[in-house]
């Protein structure tokens, strides 16, 4: 598997990224570990979680990706793997615990790294804006994180680009540390909110994009068939597979990457992270997994080289979303 650069940095990541908001949710701990062991051994060094994960299930607290990880690392050398997580979601009760106030960053990042059991962490991420914060308190108590030696590489999550920009500039004349990563929501699905403006920051700016949700929630493996909406997956009473199940066009675009993977003799989904690994502005796509089999039916994707008019089909197809 070749490597890639994270951005303008120095940092290299695998082309895919392992995403892990099942663990501890859809995957126990014993399968999750079972997961990153396959991913690191098939090359894949770069692992994405948040604080919240999987807060929303009934009996958790949050953290529990989190803790899942960081028992697994004593097992592994840290320098093996570079672990990516987030912070702004509710972890406790009372007016401070949650968003990106310096006071709520700084318990929080102790908290991540008491969990992950590590004294550093690769990515930090901000989850998602917060209106309440300024920009410069959010970004000077990431800056000092960067400073302390407790976070390397700083990103954002589902901003939109004129938060972005903002951002960067604020950086820029603050002379503070400044995102190096985005994770935006984009898939052959889900195209005009990263492509309308995103991309051309990210472009611009030399700034990695780690897409989430790239398979559409499931969709772009071909388990859903027009009609029926009675699958075992998680996310299939998820607002998205709602959406995509009742789409006659999102069905046409499954049955061309259906007929593309025939050709290549792979599944669906390694041709759906193709298309996305065939642009330039992206560096590392999130593949979640509850199995291992899972896992394995995408590592692939890497190896697929899609031709120019396949990638022309998958795009007009989808043009739109």
């Amino acid at each position: 598997m070749d490597y890639v650069k994270l951005g303008r940095t120095g940092l290299k990541v695998s082309p895919l990224c392992l995403g892990t908001m099942t663990f501890g949710w859809s995957a126990d701990e014993a399968t999750s570990f079972a997961i990153m062991d396959a991913a690191l051994d098939a090359g894949i060094n770069f692992f994405d979680t948040a604080d919240v994960y999987s807060s929303w299930i009934e009996g958790n607290a949050g953290g529990e990706s989190e803790t899942i990880i960081g028992k697994w690392l004593q097992n592994r050398a840290r320098r093996e793997v570079i672990i990516a997580t987030k912070v702004r979601g509710a972890m406790w009760a009372g007016p401070n615990g949650e968003g990106l106030s310096r006071h709520h960053i700084m318990l929080a990042v102790e908290d991540s790294l008491r969990r992950l059991q590590t004294d550093y962490i690769d990515l930090y991420q901000t989850h998602f804006p917060d209106d309440e914060t300024p920009l410069d308190e959010t970004l000077r108590a990431l800056d000092d994180l960067v400073k302390q030696g407790k976070v390397r590489y700083i990103g954002a999550s589902n901003y939109p680009a004129w938060l972005l920009t903002k951002s960067l500039w604020v950086s820029d004349v603050n002379h503070l540390v400044r995102f190096d990563c985005l994770q935006p929501h984009y898939s052959l699905l889900h195209r005009a909110e990263f492509e309308r403006e995103l991309q051309a920051v990210c472009r611009d700016q030399h700034i990695a994009v780690i897409p989430y949700s790239p398979l559409a929630a499931g969709f772009l493996t071909g388990k859903y068939q027009r009609g029926s909406k009675n699958v075992d997956t998680t996310r299939s009473a998820s607002s998205l597979i709602q959406q995509l199940t009742g789409d006659e066009q999102a069905f046409k675009v499954l049955d061309a990457a259906t007929q593309i993977a025939n050709t290549h003799g792979v599944p669906v989904a390694q041709i759906a992270l193709a298309w996305l690994l065939a642009n330039p502005v992206i560096t590392s796509p999130i593949i979640g997994a509850r199995t291992v089999e899972q896992l394995t039916a995408v590592i692939g994707a890497v190896d697929v080289q899609l031709t120019a008019d396949e990638i022309d089909t998958l795009t007009g197809l989808s043009d739109g979303f």
